[in-house]
């Protein structure tokens, strides 16, 4: 007996043509990752095996970044603009500290809204109702609170949006393993005929940097180069000397203490790479490796010693650029990229690889251009701002920094080309004083476009 597509075929009948396999979505965030941690991207002392894979199978973009942060805990400003689609003073004032208006419709709701099974783990960090908001289920949810990678508070899933802290527990055992048994659960136990997002938001490698004994043991601290921009400290008040970070470490900043702590960062994000090889693996076995889409990225950078500082409230290269990795339907293998972009563009971006439409609330600019070339630019410059005391504004080549701490008012300019480090600043020198000028009118128009509330005129 002929097929119906024979019958239809002898019968000069058109076949419709198939729709394209929606993919899926698997969504790997760390917290504290530097640009610069994965040794495939140019690291010789890290060990990153299965980011190292995941870059070779897909694309990796070597300069993406976050706009900063409005608050010393800049991972929440970050996961808003993530989120929402939106820069940071929009994401501020919707998201952050409130219950987010329906016009805040984060990527997850809006997959969840199309028809996506959305499933969040790990850190959230913005408002408890948001998360239900946004996803059909959860499991080992943290919200905040945390002092012990190795006890984490947790929550699942409550239809409620409530999740009151007699419901949360006590994680009970390493975070980034902890988080990673949910994720290969989801994957396995998954049996629906929907495509799913899946949402894994990992503590590491934020202190404490308290890795297991195996991952911490393969840096020897004595064995740690210094980075070419360690200073014992740094050469001004940047407006945020003394908050918590920047107390991990004494002052001044001894080799052998920034060796130390970044033997430890770079043990958690070892460790942390490990469990990330088991949830790509699970994508293998259950057979939807092919079908799915996979992002990693970071929620910001951490100094840990460059300039003198330790941690990610300021506007230096290693404080807001960010690792970003994809693989899957649509994104080609084995290509790097060097075009600007911000988080908050792979809202638009997962929106143009699953067909969707992003609402109108969102600002980013999708990257599917640079995935079909990695020459492509979307951004020609980038802004930055830490609270009200720090701004900046980076093309190609220069970079701006302006400071006003206490009435007291600082600028640097970094020749980026052929000062990666930030070392030299060039600012001071009167052949570049129409430079500065000139970056300095490029800070003000972004300032206007992203309805930044600080007058440079008068602060």
């Amino acid at each position: 007996m002929s097929s119906r597509r024979d019958f239809l075929k002898c019968a000069g009948l058109a076949l419709a043509p198939q729709r394209p396999k929606i993919p899926n979505i698997v969504f790997l965030f760390a917290d504290d990752l530097r640009f610069d941690t994965i040794h495939a991207l140019g690291n010789p002392e890290i060990r990153t095996p299965n980011l190292d894979g995941l870059a070779r199978a897909g694309t990796a973009f070597t300069h993406a970044f976050i706009m900063g942060g409005t608050q010393g805990a800049v991972c929440v400003p970050s996961r808003a603009m993530l989120l929402t689609g939106q820069t940071l003073f929009r994401a501020d004032k919707d998201l952050i500290g409130k219950d987010a208006p329906e016009r805040a419709v984060t990527f997850p709701e809006l997959f969840k809204q199309q028809g996506y099974v959305s499933f969040g783990i790990g850190k959230w960090h913005n408002n408890p109702r948001l998360f239900t908001r946004s996803f059909t289920g959860g499991e080992n949810v943290f919200f905040g609170g945390m002092s012990d990678q190795w006890k984490v508070p947790v929550a699942d899933y409550d239809p409620s949006g409530e999740y009151p802290k007699q419901k949360r527990r006590t994680g009970a055992k390493f975070s980034s393993e902890l988080f990673t048994d949910s994720a290969v659960r989801f994957l396995r136990e998954y049996k629906g005929d929907k495509p799913f997002l899946l949402y894994v938001a990992y503590t590491a490698p934020h202190d404490p940097r308290t890795p297991p004994k195996e991952y911490l043991d393969m840096y020897p601290p004595e064995k740690i180069a210094l980075p070419k921009s360690f200073l014992p400290e740094h050469p001004f008040d940047n407006g945020e000397m003394k908050i918590r970070d920047e107390q991990l470490a004494p002052w001044p900043r001894t080799p052998e203490v920034i060796r130390e702590h970044t033997a430890g960062y770079y043990g958690m994000i070892t460790s942390l790479d490990a469990q990330i090889g088991r949830i790509l693996k699970t994508l293998e076995e259950t057979g939807r490796a092919g079908d799915t889409i996979v992002v990693f990225t970071g929620d910001n950078g951490l100094a840990v010693g460059r300039h003198g500082l330790m941690g990610k409230q300021n506007l230096y290269e290693h404080s807001v650029r960010v690792p970003l990795l994809m693989r899957g339907p649509g994104v080609p293998r084995g290509r790097t990229s060097g075009s600007f972009c911000y988080l908050l563009d792979l809202y638009p971006t997962l929106c143009a690889l699953a067909g969707l439409t992003p609402p109108g609330s969102v600002e980013g600019k999708s990257l599917a251009p640079v995935l079909k070339d990695p020459r492509k630019q979307i951004r020609d410059t980038m802004f930055f701002a830490y609270r009200s005391v720090q701004r900046a504004v980076r093309t190609e080549r220069w970079k701006l920094i302006l400071y006003n701490v206490g009435g007291r008012r600082t600028t640097q300019l970094f020749d980026i080309r052929k000062d990666p480090w930030e070392l030299n600043n060039l600012a001071a020198g009167a052949a570049q004083a129409g430079r500065v000028a000139e970056l300095t009118a490029l800070l003000k128009k972004w300032m206007k476009e992203t309805g930044d509330p600080l007058d440079l005129g008068t602060r």
